[in-house]
Parts: C-alpha cells; structure tokens; sequence
C-alpha cells in the first residue's frame, strides 16, 4: 500500500463564480476530466466515479471563527480536532499548545512506530535551515511534525539528486530566487511523474503546495489560475505515471482562502477531500470520513499495527 498525501494550502470548495473563484475560471482540463467534465466547486461534492472520489470535508470543526493553518493543519496530521481541543482556531506558525499536540503525536511518529518509511518531499534551501538554527523561524505544522518523528527534512542536494521537489513544481524559483543556477528545470508534468516515481521509495509521501494560499492573501486572479493550470498539468504527470492498483493519492486543504478573492482573510468554506485509485480501497478509505480531523485515522487504517 502506497499514500500520497498531495496537500494544497488553502483551497476550499465554493459557490462563486469565474469573477472571484479561481477554481471556475482556471484551465484545468485534467481534473475535469478526472471528475467527470466537473470543476473543483461546492457543487460538484460529493462524486464518486472509477477513478476518483470527492468529498467536502469540514475544516471548522465545530469551531466559531475562521480556521487557521497551525490548528487545522495540526488536525489533518494529528487525528484530532485541535481547534476544538484548544477552544480557539489558530495559524500561520503552531504556539506552544498547537505545537506540543503536533510533537505527542502525528501521522509521521505513528507510521515510524509501525517500521513504515514516509517523508516530506518538499526541499528546503540552506538560508531555511539556518534561520531555524538561529531561532529566527518557527517550524510551520508539516515539517514539525515530520521533524518530530526523527524524520530528516530534504535538502539542496536531495532536490539536485532529484530525491525532493520545490515548491513551485519545477524548481524555477530556486533558480531565479535562491540562486541555485544549476538546478535542474522540470516541465510540470516531469515532475508530476517525478512525484509518482518517489512515492514508490516510501510507504507515504506527503507534498505541500503554500503557493496557492499565498496567491488567495494577495487576491491576485492571474496568479492564482496560472498557479492552478501549472497544477493541472503537474497533476496530468502524476496520473500517468500513477498505478491505481498500488495505494491513494489525497488532494485536500486546511481550510478555504483561494476559491473566494473578494477577501484576503480565510473562509468558513469546506475542503476538498480528492481520493484518486483503486475504487475499494477509496471506498474504505472514505466510509467515515467528514472533516479534516478524520484524515490521519483514514490513512492508519491502512497501516495497522
């Protein structure tokens, strides 16, 4: 059994239109045809069809207020409802509280203790690892929660050797940004197929995307759809190359931001909940789940101790 955790920051399902949701303005031909001529919108939850599953999860929690990405993403990777636990939605970085839930116990510690490998794909540059040496940076949820599991974070030379992904899907940025000029350049669908190749190595895989929460605070239409397409055809790469037969891939948020540009705060909308492979395990996979709480126990069903 293979799990690809595929976690998209920020993204929720909504009614709006092309005028403020990017999700019904976009060029994704790949997801639509994933969902059925569908687009990623409140409406087109729940589907089910031989291929791919989707479910609107609750990121709320029963919690008043906007959910943030410490609490809810904490959520996704403890089993818990942690803005419920703490009383109070909280983000961008984990306070002590959020953090000490994430550090007792997560998705990453609880497959280590079953002999089970997974990672973080994600690379991060050394200017990264520095400013959380110095203190000048906090862990956000994912990486400390991976961290907490003795699980190394990827590196500069993991993504030169083609063992980790940027952020940005093709490594541009570590090009024109960071200033690794020999990093090599990826087509989104190279490393869509790169994406498929790596979940093999591991037991899970987890890949997050924060370009997309970081395009719905600007409010910034052509970014957020050029962000979607370059994720559309990412996507393509890793469904060719994707075995159904072998495990699941997870597309799914911490809570809404993108899908509503009239507003540079988070919503109250719900998350998709995308589940792609074999149509029995999806079925099992999904049978109980409503929110984002209920990941980490979809996921650990398959992995018993």
């Amino acid at each position: 059994m293979k799990f690809l955790f595929l976690f998209l920051d920020g993204i929720g399902l909504s009614s709006a239109g092309p005028g403020t949701n990017p999700f019904a303005r976009a060029h994704m031909p790949r997801l639509q045809h994933l969902l059925d001529g569908r687009r990623l919108v409140k409406s087109a939850a729940p589907h089910n069809n031989q291929r791919a599953s989707l479910l609107a999860l609750d990121a709320s929690l029963g919690v008043p207020g906007l959910p943030q990405s410490a609490s809810g993403q904490a959520s996704l990777v403890t089993g818990r409802s942690v803005p419920a636990e703490l009383g109070y939605h909280y983000g961008p970085k984990p306070n002590p509280d959020v953090a000490d839930l994430i550090r007792s116990d997560n998705l990453f510690i609880q497959l280590r203790w079953r002999g089970l490998r997974s990672a973080l794909l994600n690379a991060y540059p050394p200017r990264y690892f520095e400013a959380i040496q110095s203190g000048r940076r906090l862990y956000s949820a994912i990486p400390l929660a991976v961290t907490s599991a003795g699980i190394s974070l990827k590196t500069a030379g993991d993504l030169l050797a083609g063992e980790a992904l940027s952020a940005d899907f093709t490594n541009q940025g570590w090009r024109d940004q960071l200033g690794f000029s020999d990093t090599p350049l990826l087509t989104p669908e190279e490393a869509g197929g790169r994406l498929a190749d790596l979940a093999m190595d591991y037991d899970l895989v987890f890949y997050e995307v924060w370009l997309t929460d970081y395009a719905g605070h600007m409010q910034d239409m052509q970014r957020a759809c050029d962000i979607l397409e370059t994720f559309d055809q990412l996507l393509s790469g890793l469904l060719e190359n994707w075995d159904d037969r072998q495990g699941l891939i997870l597309i799914t948020s911490d809570h809404g931001n993108l899908e509503d540009l009239s507003t540079r705060r988070h919503t109250n909308n719900p998350v998709p909940g995308l589940v792609i492979g074999d149509k029995g395990l999806r079925e099992t996979f999904t049978s109980d789940l409503a929110d984002i709480a209920g990941v980490t126990p979809a996921i650990l069903q398959f992995f018993p101790i």
